[in-house]
This record gives structure tokens, C-alpha cells and sequence, in this order.
């Protein structure tokens, strides 16, 4: 069913004065059998419950020694009380003091002791009641058991001889509980079992054979009760095997367990089963396992125990039947049968389900149970049997089914089903609980439902009650229900609308009958969604890609829906194949078509509210396969028949056959069309030639292409004949003169139709020569007949001939023999002249004796002597250019064009027939009339003022006559509907003028040459007069560390200005700076030397006036500004100074012991063991110089240590450090004042440009305008 949307806008049910309806639907009374199942929205306070057995007793087997508890838990409201029935009598666990019983159930258990618990054992019962009825447990079984105690038992020992059987009993005590039997020897180590040692399910140990290895004293049976915990262990059991003095005789198979050659087995269905096949013998025969009655399931069954034993898991009635052991070795075979009977203990087909009920209705309580034998079925009602109860008419059993017919409220019960046969008893719960309860609508209020056009719609008016309630629906636009059989109620409350449309939409309600309870549902009905390009029905090649389109219309208060394609019904994704399928919104695309992708496709466009769906299909087709059984039939002089079996047309039809031919005695064999016929048609009748000989294929076309070539026929030869036909295209060509050329269009070689095939020439003179014609036989064209006159008319044919005659009577043909050069040119060559460029050329008709051939016409030879102002090539006779015009055979005239005016020119005529060219005519001079000129060569625009621009040009190429000078005109483009100004009359000699324009305009210019005959081509030229520059305005900034990149673009029509820029420093003191020139063309410049992390003013100054002003900041670290402290204290200042001289002092010893090379050590006085740095700083404390040579040689003593030892100020890297101090960052914060006392510097230059020396003052002042010296005092 589509989707349908509904939206909450209101609240629940709610009661109104009901609407006029206009649309009244009821619900029509429900069947009587319904059951109540309370909604979980439905509101109701404390529902009263029957009670509901939830967890049931157990049977168990206990011992003495175990714990005993029977659980008995269940549900109700009010709370259920409990009571037990043991073997049918009742039982109260709270008065037995030995019994627990637990409050809130009817669980009671029995703590482990020592004394009897025999008196627990029986059937049990547990019985859950409240007011609305009794709930009975199933039976629950205690068994009590003794401990197992071990028996006093003779020590067993047996004696054997070598390969005889032997049995050692275990004999576990007897309990109902199937203890683990383990064999064991002293140490406590299992007996190793294999297919000749064998433990049955008795618990006794078989040996099929024994042998002198099996000889012990300790055989020991472990019988282990898990459930009771304990072990008991039995008396070892001494085996003596007697070595055979002989060869071991073999033995053939017995039966050791079980024993005889047929047994028998009941088993309950659901239970395991293990069917023993335990034998002796000698060898240990071979166990083989069947079924006598069927198969024997390998799934069902498993063996074990070296297939001794037939293992059934959870058997089924089906595995009942006759199964069969058959035991073998080299001395027999012996088998044993096997009837499994399955029965099985009672199991529900059919469970009766705790149901409510309205008053009235009619109850159906259905139990049905199963078993082998079958099970009787009884009933109780709240724990008493229904025989034992007063009958009522409202009451009936048949068929397992328990009717109640228009139930009370006092039918209101929990009912028993019993299934019981000898293999045990089932028993189920059943209540029927009648009530009353009052009505109401659970579905939302004001809910708001969308349906598409078409689609069908159910309107919910959920409700409950009990009775059921009954409910209208109103509309506010339909008429009567009969009327309108697309509305209908269902029995759930809900309306249903079918194909619902647009005029559907507005608002319905939903009444509970006799009462105010009422809720409102809106519907809107969508325009449905449409397919309006399907996919189409593709007829695609293998290998091909192929797209499948699907567009659709959807209503635009819907979503954007989902477009899902579908092949043969299955599913389409992109993830499916990746390289499959491709899918872009509502196209799919296969890029390479296989057979597999043959099929329906299935577009579907799916909403929330409708789904539209269009079929395609994708038939692959491909060329046919080739046509066999090609056979030739009715043979003939000139025909044959040809028939042939189509192939495969792969879903394309044939259009037509191509029947192709070769031959097989021509050296060139290749294969040739002969025949098209239509595709549906399988033979055809084929026209041949003489004298040839054929075989034949057949290939079929269809819309894809050509099939392959089938397999060709037999070779098919035709007889010889005379030629049917003569050759074509039979002429003269003759060239030379004196000779006639007769030749022709060679026939194809298969129209020569037999052997000795020639060509039969004949020619005659048309005029003197009578009707006699000359002949002459030739294999191939062309024959040559020479000494005939020049340009004579000949008759002239050709016929065809062989050996089996001649071809039919040839027409012959005029042709005429070869030409020469014509002798004479033609006179009275005459120029009419029509323009400056055009002339007329005249001349008298020629003698057509002199053409000496057919005439082709006149060859008309232009000679170009350059320009009248240029006389020299016209005196020189060497023409610049030389042209030719071929004019017609009929032509005595001709309009030459195209010729350059105010030039000299000379032309000749000649004659030409099909030899070729006659001899030209004298040369006839004559000169082309003057015309205007051509534009000026060029012209160029140059403004030195505002106001002022100035126009140069140079004269035209072409001037075509006198030139006689220049107009000028030009006009304002910028503006429209401007005139034409007009400067005339500049003399041929100049080449520059000059204007006053507007500075504001720009202008179009027009320059003109003119001759005598009228005005030129113009040169045109646009440009405007070049404004006073002035500095930028719009600069961009990019700020670095200590520069600043300033960029800005110059303005058209602006002449390169000069211009600084000012820059200030933003801390209150200094002046302002400015940079070099800068050129306004520039469009860059960076401004450098500035201070990281400070802040400036920048500005450009024109003319006394600021034309730009900006703020900027650099980039980095900002120079820290001394600020005041304690640092102006006199104490501190003396400090400082102290530490500096001492500084000093230490620094001068060091570079004087660097450059000396040697050593100075301390002179021993009395305070000798006084620290040396505690001692003054005097000349005192300064020993002899010694060299380095003899420091090398003589070892510092402890008491005169060395001042560079004690000070690292002395070391290499420690000079190099000072020596670079300026890198050093360390800060003393001093005022100002002290600052300038200390530095004694105002100025300080650029650490930079100086030389890094720690004696060089420059360098030894600090950033912060301090002593180096002083920085390393931190």
C-alpha cells in the first residue's frame, strides 16, 4: 500500500457539539468472538488481573544430602494467595517446621540434613488465586533416594586363557540415577579402551579377546553420582591371561552385549538413545551400522566407542523401525536386530490464550494436545474439574473446544486444559476476563494526512471500550455514503478513502456514538506523481553503453523523491557493480552492455506518498549469424538457383541476403557482389556470364550489420558464347598531326564470353573515301592510322569477336584526325577604355583555315608598366607584370577589370586550338585614365597641450593621379549628435597640422587624399589631448618589517609627474623624512629603512597641498622603551659603573694574554690562601710573563692558579660572545636620563655599518643605547 503522511497538530480526543454531517459513516456491529486486547495508550487506572503462573515447580531427585525447593511464583491484581495439593490432598509447607516458605510467593524449600526426607516424596501441585480466579501449576514429582553406599564384595579375580573373551563386572548400585562409571587401575589412570576393549552401558568392562599385556590385579570400577557427590569405589579385579603354548586360534564373532539376535527399545520422543553392538572375536570383527526399514540418516545419528555404539540425538517418531549390527572378521559374520519403538508424552497442538472480553461476546477457548498414545484432554475452571461443576447452557464442549456464549461478568475465570497419557501430563493456563470498560478515541486530535492523487488513504479513529464503542465520521463537502462508494468504514473506527482526489481534501471527524467524544483529521490530497519521459525499449550491440532516462513530475510540496531502478524486478544500486552500472539522478547508464544485462528495467520514483513506476528494456541484438545449407539448383547456360538455411537473427531481424561470387580460374580471386534479395526470402535465381566459372556464399544484414560469409558452394562453370555487346566510349584522341587515334573503353574481360576474344577497328574518310571501310583486329586500344590529312572527319567503330563469333553490329562515330599549331594572330586589336580601371579590347574574327584544329579561343597577354609618373619601365619596354585572359572560341571582344588608374599598359592576342598556342599580335600600348587616391600611409596624433593636439601623416601609397592635397574631418566621440568639423585645402606638400580641441572630449579623425578626379579612401584615427599629471590618490599599502609597498594605477590621459613621499615616525619626536623621486608611471614603490613594530605617517605634498595621507604600522617586534624605575637611584648608578670598570679591566688582561701567547701567574704572598677574587684589583696582583714555550714545559702549581682558569671571561667562545654582544638580548631597564649619561651617544648609527670590535665605542652601546659592557651584567 503507498505511504501515507499524518502529522500531529492537536491533542487527543476531545468532545464538541457534533456537525451538521454532510458525510455520516457508522460502524457496523462486530462478530461477538473478538477479544480485547487494552491499548497501551488507552488511560486506566488499577486494571484487576487474574492470576498468571510465572515461574513453575520442578520435579527433582534429591538426596539426603541435597537441598529441596519448589518455586511457585506468579502475577496478579489483587495480589494472588498460594496453596499446595500433594498427591491429590492439601498441603500447607508453613505448618511443617522443617519447610521455608517464602512470603511474596508460594515457593517453600527444605534445608540439607541428616535426617529422613522420605516423607517429601509425591506429586505436587501449586494453586495461584485472587478474586477473579485460580491458577494451577504443573505437576511437580519429589523423589527422595539414599545415598549409595558400597556393599561388601568378594575380591573377583578370573583366569583366562590367551584370545578367549572375558566380561569384569561392575556391578554400581542401584539408583534412579544413572551414575558415571569410570575403569581405573591402582594409580588412578583410565583403562586404555580400543575396538577390542570395550565399556558398555552396563558399566562393565568387555574384552573381545584378550591377550598376555591385559594380565593386571587392579581392574577398578569408579562409580561416581554426580548429583549426590559421591564416588564409590569398587573392589579391584585381578585378570590372569594364560599364554596359548600354541599358534592363538581365531575366533568368529558372538554377541557379548547385547546378547541373542534380537532386542527391543522404548524411548521417548525428544530423548537420547544408544543402541550397544559389543562382540568377541578374534580378530576384533568390524562393526557395520543400518536400517533395516529405511536409510539410516548420517544427520540424525552419530557412532561411537570404535562404532560400538549407535548414538540417537533427541530422537523423533520418525526414527522408529528396525536397525541392524553386523559384526565381521576373518572367520564370520554375525548381526544383531534392533526395534526402536518412539513413543512420546503429551505436547499442545493447539494452546488456549488468556484473552479479555466485553459482556456478551461469545468465547472460543481451543486446546488440542498430541502423544503417542494419545493423550485425554480434560478442563477445569479455577482448579475444579468440569465435570465436577453445575452445567450451563452458555457452556459447551466439542472438539477440544470449550464455547462460552454471550459471556458475564461472572464468567470471569481462570480455566485448566489437562493432556495426560501414560508417559506423563501436561496442563495449561487459560483466564477469561469479562469486562466493562469506558470508551475512548486514541488516536491524536487534529492530525493532518497527505495522500497523492490516486492513492488510498486511512483516516485513524482508533478507540476502545468495553462494550466495543461505535463511532461516525462527518465531512464537510460530501453528500450520503451511498453516494459516494469510494469512502467506506472499517471495523477498526478508521475511513477509508480509495483513489482519492483533489476535491477530497478538507477536514473530517470522528464521533464516538452516545457520547461528546470527538476528535478532527485535515487531508490534503497531492497532485500524483508522474513519469512524463519513460524509458525506453533499447536495442543495443553488445559492448555498446546504453542509457535508460526516466523523468518524472512530482508535486512541489513534496520532498525530492527517490529514484529506484529495477532489472527483472531486482533491485539497482551503484555499490552492487561499481563497474556495472552508473547512476546520475534519474539516468541510468550502462556503460558496457553484456548478454546478462538483458532485461525489464524499471524506473521507480518513489515518494513519501506514492510511488510511479515505467518499464523499459534493453534487447541485446548483434549482426545474424551466417546462412548454411547453401545448395545450387536447376543449373542452366546463363543461370543457376541458389538456396540456403538462415541463421540466427540475435533479436534483429534479416533485412536482405548479399550473394557474392568468385572466381575460381581468375589469378586475382576475390569475392564480388552479385545479388541482393529480400531478408525474407531463401533462395533466388542468380544471371551468370559465359564462360566463367563461379561458386558462391551467401551473407545476411540486418540493422547491426553484415553476418560472417557462409561456407561457399562447389564450383558452377558456364559455356562459351559470341560477345553479347561491343565496347563504349569509342573516339578519336588524336595529337600528333597527320595520324588518327581511334580508341575505346576496354570491355571487362567477362563480357569476353569465350575464347580468342579481339577488337575489330573500322574507320572511313566522312567526305571522298565511298561507303568502303578499313579494319583491322587488335587486342587493346588504341590504333594508330597515319598519313591521313590534318583535322579530317572519319567514320569510325568498333566490334567484339572471339572464337564462337562475332558481337552484335557496331554504330559507329565521328572523329577527326590530329591538329597542329594555328599560323596567324589576330588583326585590327583595338582598346576602348570604360574607367579608370576597366578597358575594352576588340579584335576581327580569324581565318579558320589558319587555326589548323578545332578553335578553343583567344589567349589575351596584359603588360603593366608601373604608374604615368613613372616613364623609365615604360621607356625601357620591361613590363612589371604580365597577366593572361583565355577568353571562349565565340568571343571577339572582352572587358578587362581590376587595372591600376593613371598606368601604363600594353597588350597582345593570340590564337589556341587543342595543339595549342598561335603566335602573338603585335603589341598594342595605352594608359589608364587618372582616378582618386588611396588612403594616406599613415597618421599619427601628438598632444602638447590640454587644449592642442597635433595630427602628422605621410601621403598614400597609391596617390592614382595628381594628388592635389588632403580634407581633414573630424568630430567628438563621447558625445552624441556631434558635427562634422572639416579643415579642407591642405596642399599636397604638407604633412601636419594642429587643432584646439576640448580637453574633456575625444575625438575620431578622418584624413583624406584628393586627385583631380575627387576625394580618397580616408585614414581614421581616435585620440584624445593629454591632461596635466598629478601624483596618486588611490594607493594601496602592504607593510613588512621595515619597509612598506605602496601601488596604485595611473590614470589615462595623464602626463608623468615627479612627487616624494613624506614619512613621520608616531612617537612624538623626530621630523619628517621623505624618499626619492617617484615617477607616477611607477605603479609601485617601496618605501625602506623604517623601524619594525612602529608606527608611521605617510603623506604626498603637490603643489603645497596634501593630496594623500595614510597611517601604517610595521611588522616584528616592537624596540622596548626604557622606561623610569629604580635605575636613577645613585647607588644604583655607581653599582653600574663599578661592574663596568671591572668588566673592562678583565676584558683588557684577556686580549693582552691573547695576543702575548703567554701566561701571567698570580706571585705567592702571605695571603696566599686567600681567595684571589676577594683580593683588589691592583698591579700587585699581576706576576712575571713567561713565554708559552715554557708554560708548555712547566706544570701550573695549585698556588698560582691562572686569572683565565678562574674566570670563563677568558675562553675562546666567551671573547667571541663579547665580541658579538650585540646579538645579546639581555635588558636593563633605565630611565632616560641616566641612559644618556651612560651611552655619552646622541646619535646612534646603524650597527650594521660598523666593524664588529669589542674596543670599538661605536659598536659598544646597546639597542637600548647602554654599554655593551653593561648588558652582561644580568
Amino acid at each position: 500500500m503507498p505511504a501515507t503522511s499524518q502529522q500531529q497538530v492537536g491533542s487527543r480526543g476531545r468532545c464538541a457539539a457534533l456537525l451538521l454531517p454532510l458525510l455520516l459513516l457508522s460502524v457496523a456491529p462486530r462478530p461477538g468472538n473478538a477479544t480485547l486486547n487494552i491499548p497501551s495508550k488507552y488511560k486506566i487506572r488499577d486494571l484487576k488481573s487474574p492470576p498468571v503462573i510465572t515461574a513453575q515447580p520442578v520435579s527433582v531427585t534429591t538426596f539426603s544430602s541435597d537441598d529441596i525447593t519448589l518455586t511457585c511464583e506468579a502475577t496478579g491484581n489483587p495480589p494472588p494467595t498460594f496453596r499446595w495439593v500433594k498427591d491429590g490432598v492439601e498441603f500447607d509447607p508453613s505448618k511443617d517446621p522443617e519447610l521455608s516458605v517464602s512470603r511474596d510467593s508460594g515457593t517453600f524449600s527444605l534445608t540439607a540434613k541428616d535426617g529422613p526426607i522420605h516423607q517429601y516424596q509425591g506429586r505436587y501441585n501449586c494453586y495461584a488465586s485472587n478474586h477473579l480466579g485460580t491458577a494451577v501449576s504443573n505437576e511437580a514429582r519429589i523423589v527422595t533416594e539414599n545415598t549409595p553406599t558400597l556393599q561388601k564384595e568378594k575380591k573377583v579375580s578370573k583366569k583366562v586363557e590367551e584370545g578367549e573373551s572375558v566380561v569384569l563386572p561392575c556391578n554400581p548400585p542401584n539408583s534412579t540415577v544413572a551414575p558415571v562409571i569410570h575403569w581405573m587401575d591402582k594409580k588412578l589412570r583410565h583403562i586404555q579402551q580400543n575396538d577390542r576393549v570395550i565399556q558398555g552401558r552396563d558399566g562393565n568392562l568387555y574384552f573381545s579377546h584378550v591377550t598376555v599385556a591385559d594380565s593386571r590385579d587392579d581392574y577398578t570400577c569408579n562409580t561416581q553420582f554426580p548429583s549426590a557427590r559421591i564416588i564409590v569405589l569398587k573392589e579391584p579385579i585381578k585378570l590372569t591371561v594364560v599364554p596359548s603354548n600354541s599358534v592363538v586360534r581365531n575366533r568368529r564373532p558372538q554377541m557379548m552385549r547385547p546378547t541373542g539376535s534380537r532386542s527391543s527399545y522404548l524411548v521417548l520422543s525428544g530423548q537420547n538413545l544408544e543402541l550397544e553392538c559389543i562382540v568377541m572375536g578374534l580378530p576384533s570383527p568390524k562393526i557395520q551400522w543400518i536400517r533395516k526399514d529405511g536409510v539410516l540418516s548420517e544427520s540424525r545419528t552419530s557412532k561411537d566407542s570404535y562404532d560400538r555404539v549407535l548414538r540417537f540425538k533427541n530422537i523423533s517418531e520418525s526414527d522408529s523401525g528396525e536397525y541392524q549390527c553386523t559384526a565381521s572378521n576373518l572367520q564370520g559374520i554375525i548381526t544383531h536386530t534392533y526395534s526402536i519403538t518412539v513413543e512420546a508424552a503429551p505436547y499442545w497442538t493447539k494452546e488456549p490464550k488468556s484473552q479479555l472480553y466485553s459482556p456478551g461476546e461469545t468465547v472460543k477457548l481451543e486446546c488440542k494436545a498430541d502423544g503417542i498414545p494419545s493423550p485425554e484432554v480434560t478442563w477445569s475452571i479455577n482448579g475444579d474439574l468440569l465435570t465436577d461443576i453445575d452445567p450451563d447452557p452458555r457452556r459447551s464442549l466439542k472438539h477440544g473446544v470449550l464455547t462460552l456464549k454471550n459471556v458475564e461478568l461472572s464468567d470471569t475465570a481462570v480455566y485448566q486444559c489437562k493432556a495426560v497419557n501414560k508417559h506423563g501430563s501436561i496442563l495449561i493456563n487459560a483466564y477469561v476476563y469479562v469486562i466493562e470498560l469506558p470508551p475512548q478515541i486514541l488516536t491524536e486530535d487534529v492530525l493532518m494526512y497527505s495522500v497523492a492523487e490516486g492513492q488510498m488513504i486511512e483516516l485513524a479513529c482508533e478507540t476502545f471500550g468495553s462494550p466495543r464503542p461505535n463511532v461516525t465520521w462527518e465531512g464537510e463537502t460530501w453528500g450520503a455514503l451511498a453516494a459516494n462508494p469510494r469512502m467506506r468504514q472499517l471495523l477498526d473506527g478508521s475511513l477509508q478513502i480509495s483513489n482519492a482526489s483533489l476535491n477530497d481534501s478538507g477536514q473530517y471527524t470522528c464521533t464516538v456514538s452516545n457520547s461528546k467524544i470527538t476528535i478532527t483529521a485535515e487531508l490534503d490530497v497531492l497532485n500524483k506523481t508522474v513519469i512524463v519521459k519513460p524509458p525506453l525499449a533499447l536495442r543495443i550491440q553488445r559492448g555498446k553503453p546504453a542509457t535508460l532516462t526516466c523523468e518524472y513530475q512530482v508535486d512541489s510540496r513534496q520532498d525530492a523523491p527517490q529514484v529506484q531502478w529495477r532489472k527483472n524486478g531486482q533491485k539497482l544500486t551503484e555499490s552492487s557493480d561499481s563497474d556495472k552500472y552508473m547512476l546520475d539522478e534519474s539516468t541510468l547508464i550502462i556503460p558496457d552492455v553484456k548478454e546478462e544485462d538483458e532485461g525489464i528495467y524499471t524506473c521507480e520514483v518513489i515518494t513519501t506518498l506514492d510511488i510511479a513506476e515505467a518499464r523499459g528494456s534493453i534487447t541485446i541484438v548483434d549482426r545474424p549469424d551466417p546462412p548454411t545449407q547453401i545448395q545450387i539448383t536447376e543449373p542452366k547456360d546463363r543461370s543457376v538457383t541458389l538456396s540456403w538455411t538462415p541463421g540466427d537473427d540475435h533479436n534483429s531481424p534479416v533485412l536482405e541476403y548479399l550473394i557474392e561470387f568468385e572466381e575460381t580460374e581468375y589469378e586475382r580471386k576475390e569475392w564480388e557482389e552479385l545479388s541482393r534479395v529480400s531478408g525474407n526470402n531463401q533462395r533466388t535465381t542468380l544471371s551468370l556470364k559465359p564462360f566463367l566459372s563461379y561458386r558462391f556464399r551467401v551473407i545476411a544484414i540486418n540493422d547491426i550489420g553484415k553476418s560472417d560469409p557462409s561456407m561457399y558452394t562447389d564450383v558452377f562453370s558456364t559455356p562459351a558464347a559470341p560477345p553479347d555487346s561491343n565496347p563504349e566510349g569509342v573516339r578519336s584522341d588524336s595529337i600528333d598531326p597527320g595520324t588518327l587515334l581511334i580508341t575505346w573503353k576496354e570491355m571487362d574481360r567477362r563480357s569476353f564470353n569465350g575464347p580468342g576474344f579481339e577488337y575489330k577497328v573500322m574507320w572511313r574518310k566522312v567526305l571522298g573515301s565511298g561507303p568502303s571501310w578499313h579494319n583491322k583486329s587488335i587486342k587493346s586500344p588504341p590504333l594508330i592510322v597515319t598519313d591521313v590529312d590534318n583535322f579530317s572527319a572519319f567514320d569510325i567503330k568498333v566490334q567484339a569477336v572471339n572464337e564462337m563469333g562475332e558481337g552484335p553490329e557496331p554504330k559507329s562515330t565521328i572523329g577527326y584526325s590530329g591538329e597542329d599549331y594555328p599560323l596567324e594572330a589576330p588583326l585590327n586589336l583595338a582598346v576602348e577604355p570604360i574607367n579608370s580601371t576597366a578597358i575594352e579590347v576588340v579584335w576581327a574574327s580569324i581565318n579558320r583555315e589558319t587555326v589548323r584544329g578545332r578553335l578553343q579561343g583567344y589567349k589575351i597577354y596584359l603588360m603593366y608598366y608601373g604608374p604615368v609618373s613613372r616613364r623609365e619601365h615604360f621607356r625601357e619596354g620591361k613590363p612589371s607584370n604580365i597577366s593572361f585572359v583565355v577568353t571562349d572560341s565565340n568571343e571577339e571582344k572582352k572587358i578587362l577589370g581590376d587595372l591600376l588608374p593613371y598606368s601604363h599598359y600594353a597588350l597582345s592576342v593570340s590564337v589556341i586550338n587543342n595543339k595549342g598556342e598561335g603566335p602573338q599580335s603585335d603589341p598594342l600600348t595605352f594608359r589608364t585614365p587618372e582616378g582618386v587616391p588611396g588612403p594616406p600611409s599613415s597618421l599619427l596624433l601628438d598632444s602638447p597641450s590640454e587644449t592642442e593636439m597635433t595630427l602628422h601623416w605621410t601621403p598614400p601609397t597609391q596617390p592614382n593621379g595628381v594628388l592635389k592635397g588632403y580634407t581633414l574631418r573630424y568630430q567628438q566621440v563621447d558625445k552624441k549628435d556631434s558635427s562634422m568639423q572639416i579643415e579642407k585645402n591642405f596642399d599636397h606638400a604638407v604633412s601636419h597640422v594642429s587643432l584646439k580641441l576640448d580637453p574633456h572630449s575625444r575625438y575620431r579623425f578622418y584624413l583624406r587624399g584628393y586627385t583631380a578626379k575627387g576625394e580618397g579612401l580616408p585614414i581614421i584615427r581616435e585620440g584624445a589631448t593629454t591632461l596635466v599629471g598629478v601624483p596618486p590618490s588611490n594607493i594601496s599599502l602592504s607593510t613588512g618589517e621595515t619597509s612598506v609597498n605602496l601601488t596604485w594605477v595611473s590614470k589615462e590621459r595623464q602626463r608623468n609627474v615627479g612627487f616624494f613621499i613624506h614619512y613621520l615616525k608616531k612617537d612624538g619626536k623626530g621630523t619628517w623624512k621623505h624618499s626619492e623621486r617617484v615617477n607616477s608611471s611607477q605603479s609601485f614603490y617601496t618605501l625602506q629603512g623604517l623601524q619594525s613594530g612602529s608606527e608611521y605617517r605617510l603623506k604626498i605634498d603637490f603643489k603645497n597641498k596634501t593630496l594623500w595621507e595614510d597611517e601604517i604600522q610595521t611588522e616584528g617586534a616592537k624596540v622596548m622603551m626604557v622606561r623610569k624605575g629604580f635605575v636613577t637611584e645613585s647607588w644604583f648608578i655607581g653599582l653600574i659603573s663599578a661592574l663596568v670598570l671591572l668588566l673592562l679591566v678583565l676584558l683588557i688582561l684577556c686580549f693582552i694574554k691573547r695576543s702575548k701567547g703567554g701566561k701571567y701567574s698570580v706571585k705567592e704572598k702571605e695571603e696566599g690562601q686567600i681567595d684571589s677574587e676577594a683580593r683588589p684589583m691592583n698591579n700587585e696582583g699581576f706576576g712575571e710573563y713567561r713565554s708559552l714555550e715554557s708554560d708548555n714545559e712547566e706544570k701550573r702549581t695549585a698556588s698560582q692558579p691562572s686569572l683565565c682558569e678562574d674566570s670563563k671571561l677568558c675562553t675562546d667562545d666567551a671573547l667571541d660572545d663579547y665580541a658579538n654582544s650585540n646579538s645579546m638580548q639581555t635588558e636593563v631597564i633605565m630611565d632616560e636620563s641616566l641612559a644618556s649619561q651612560c651611552s655619552g651617544v646622541r646619535d646612534v648609527p646603524d650597527p650594521g655599518t660598523q666593524e664588529s670590535s669589542p674596543l670599538n665605542p661605536a659598536t659598544a652601546i646597546s639597542h637600548h643605547g647602554l654599554p655593551n659592557s653593561a648588558a652582561l651584567l644580568d
